[in-house]
């Protein structure tokens, strides 16, 4: 078995029993930190990664995204899984071939999003947002790859209030072929747990974005991932621009922190 077969047969694993946490790395150092520190699997940022590029969040392009998770792929151990934005694509025939593509990097799973990545960030009309997920499944299936096909639904960030159009969404994705589910801006406990029955057997991934729940609260719903998407790099630029301003008002108190250089070439040395 090759590395990125078990590494795929390794995350599918993952999603049948358990909670886990997955990180959101930008770069192959962070990636690398990551595994370092222990978790089992991570996940790629759309966010992060433009931000670390130069570019807003939805301005990266496809090649840019290819190069970036093959990288990834190649310099860590763990599984990889994929934040694809909304697939680069459109049409269902579009989503299929660039599965076809992105497969090929290594990934052991990947999410699409059911809102255009351009314009207005309006969201696909159901039909259209089923065919895109049958599509991207046809497509791994016709290759034979174990990856992991995450379909999620931005309607409630478009409006936090469609908890039940939201939910019918999750059901669609999850009868067109999805292995995995996410609707990002779900906020209470009774909303996740009704998410967790709706899409069942399939399993619920829920992005931390305004919940005050742990991680043990939110397996105890029957939540079985947990995704932090731009979290962690939000984290790492903040603490950048916070030492950089105080730099240009002649202070440098912003430079100290808790983690020597010392500690990090250790870290980073054990991938030597």
């Amino acid at each position: 078995m090759s590395a990125t077969m078990e590494r795929r047969k390794r995350f599918r694993a993952m999603h049948e029993t358990g909670c886990f946490v997955l990180p959101s790395p930008w770069d192959i150092g962070t990636a690398r930190m990551m595994q370092q520190l222990g978790f089992r699997a991570i996940a790629t940022t759309s966010a992060g990664f433009a931000w670390s590029i130069g570019k807003p969040q939805y301005e990266t392009t496809f090649d840019d995204v290819l190069e970036h998770l093959s990288s990834i792929c190649e310099k860590v151990n763990l599984p990889v899984t994929a934040d694809l934005e909304s697939g680069f694509a459109r049409d269902p025939e579009g989503v299929g071939i660039n599965v076809d593509v992105v497969v090929d990097t290594g990934i052991a799973g990947f999410s699409i999003e059911d809102r255009d990545a351009k314009g207005d960030r309006t969201l696909y009309e159901m039909r259209l947002a089923v065919e895109r997920i049958q599509a991207a499944r046809e497509s791994l299936d016709h290759c034979g790859n174990d990856v992991i096909l995450v379909a999620q639904t931005d309607s409630l960030l478009v409006d936090p209030r469609s908890v039940a159009s939201t939910t019918d969404r999750l059901v669609a994705f999850a009868d067109a072929g999805a292995d995995c589910l996410c609707a990002p801006g779900v906020k209470n406990r009774q909303d996740i747990a009704s998410m967790v029955r709706a899409v069942a057997p399939k399993p619920l991934s829920v992005l931390m974005m305004g919940l005050d729940l742990t991680v043990a609260e939110l397996a105890d719903l029957g939540v079985r991932r947990i995704s932090v998407d731009g979290g962690l790099a939000r984290i790492a630029w903040d603490a950048l621009l916070s030492a950089a301003r105080r730099m240009q008002n002649s202070s440098f108190d912003g430079l100290s922190c808790n983690t020597s250089g010392s500690d990090l070439d250790d870290r980073f040395g054990k991938f030597l």
